[in-house]
């Protein structure tokens, strides 16, 4: 427990050292944040409840965490906050598709030898805890390429107030083109170091290459790897376009209005 304060300590010195109010108020985020998944975990126990309705609430209050109480409410939170949602709502419809027809969910043949003394009937509905596990895997991922995109937009228009809709959004596909590639590496390897001793045991039973990939819990890994990527592949023109449809939109109110 020790170990766990100072560390926490050390990263709120480098935050602030670094970030300024900023900092402290991301590492304040960090927390409220890890309320919001555990409340979410807590809730989605109850058999009555919709994993997919609580997951996209979560999302949402997670977004405004992030967005709004990190960076205030400006111009470019506001349109990546929207850009955010849109995404998440297609991607969780399309992820519940996906999770059925392959059906990943529920426990895989290496985790039923430890779980065989417990009774399987949780009463809840594992297609779409699943999806519901994917997009809290991604919502941060997603969010973080939304201001990416969002910022450098603004600031293009700022110093070139009369470039057209067209323009500003090829200039944000292009920011978005320079960071899909880390973004996506970045949760391939983080989904992956997380599964490392998956992997070993995977050695230590002789699984040959064939059973390591068609096992339920590899796919599932996989699986959850490519719709992350396509999550953020998806933000990158929503944001560009809501962008570009926000910051000419006010342009030309600003002009009707002298």
């Amino acid at each position: 427990m020790n170990v766990l304060v100072w560390l926490a300590a050390i990263l709120f010195l480098l935050m602030v050292l670094v970030g300024g109010k900023k900092g402290a108020r991301s590492f304040i985020a960090l927390f409220l944040n890890f309320g919001v998944l555990f409340t979410t975990i807590l809730v989605m126990t109850d058999p009555n409840a919709d994993p997919v309705i609580l997951t996209i609430i979560a999302s949402t209050v997670i977004s405004c965490i992030t967005l709004f109480y990190i960076n205030e409410v400006t111009s470019t939170t506001k349109t990546a906050f929207i850009s955010t949602m849109i995404t998440i709502v297609i991607l969780i419809f399309f992820i519940v598709i996906v999770t059925n027809t392959t059906m990943i969910q529920g426990f895989g043949e290496e985790e039923v030898g430890e779980l065989y003394i417990f009774s399987f009937y949780i009463g809840v509905d594992f297609v779409k805890i699943a999806a519901s596990v994917i997009i809290m895997s991604t919502i941060g991922a997603i969010t973080d390429i939304a201001i990416s995109i969002a910022s450098p937009m603004r600031e293009i228009f700022h110093h070139h107030p009369t470039i057209s809709r067209k323009d500003l959004f090829r200039a944000g596909l292009s920011i978005g083109r320079d960071i899909l590639g880390t973004n996506t590496n970045t949760l391939f390897f983080a989904f992956f170091g997380g599964y490392l001793a998956l992997l070993f045991w995977f050695k230590d039973l002789s699984y040959s290459v064939g059973e390591i990939v068609n096992s339920k819990v590899f796919s599932a890994e996989m699986i959850t790897i490519l719709c992350a990527g396509i999550g953020i592949a998806l933000v990158i023109p929503i944001t560009s376009s809501i962008t570009a449809y926000y910051l000419v939109k006010t342009r030309e109110k600003n002009e009707l209005s002298k």
